[in-house]
């Protein structure tokens, strides 16, 4: 069967499994491009809600189901980890899921003799609406699952100065601050100094009435 290739409208990530039938073996292969769903992100990085999503997909019946097999590619935007700059690039995802047909849940069950145990392995088991396959549970998964937990801007960024907050990369080799006080102890340098040059007064005055 010739490749299917539609744009798809928004959130459809729903396909029709009448145009694969039921014969073990026969295949559906299909391109589409979808909208990200939201929240398809980490904490610094993620795929752009509504952002297109390249999908290549093949369906493939067998005995108790559909196998999909494919790859999701889809555009990040974020922010490296180590100098917080922000950062576009892409994420390939591979996918492979079997459905299985929502008439036999029953007979597999009975067939099986399944205890309770074996029932909440079937909670995470994936059924055809009918004809319906939504990819969109599988895809997310595979997207995020793809996603860097720590991206970077390149491989070797030196991140942020220390003491200034600086990017390192934009400052250069020559950026460092000798002698330079903590911030957070100048207010407490400012007390003692201030301490100090009392003191030495005081004891210059004692000094002045003894003499």
């Amino acid at each position: 069967m010739p490749n299917t290739r539609t744009h798809a409208p928004r959130g459809a990530l729903v396909f029709d499994m009448r145009l694969l039938g039921r014969q073990a073996g026969s295949a559906l292969p299909q391109t589409r491009t979808v909208p990200a769903p939201d929240n398809l992100r980490l904490e610094l990085i993620g795929v752009p809600a509504g952002a297109d999503v390249a999908l290549e997909v093949r369906f493939e019946a067998v005995s108790e189901g559909v196998l999909a097999t494919g790859t999701a590619i889809a555009p990040l935007a974020g922010e490296c980890a180590r100098c917080l700059a922000p950062l576009n690039s892409s994420v390939t995802a591979s996918f492979q899921e079997l459905y299985l047909y929502a008439d036999g849940r029953h007979d597999r069950h009975d067939r099986h003799d399944r205890h309770e145990e074996n029932e909440e392995q079937d909670d995470e088991e994936r059924y055809l609406d009918g004809d319906l396959l939504d990819l969109e549970p599988v895809v997310r998964d595979a997207v995020v699952l793809a996603l860097p937990m720590s991206p970077l801007c390149r491989e070797d960024c030196p991140g942020l100065c220390a003491e200034c907050g600086a990017a390192l990369a934009d400052a250069g080799p020559g950026h460092r601050h000798d002698g330079a006080a903590d911030p957070r102890w100048a207010a407490l340098k400012q007390l003692g100094d201030q301490a100090t040059n009392h003191m030495d007064r005081r004891a210059g005055a004692i000094d002045r009435q003894e003499g």
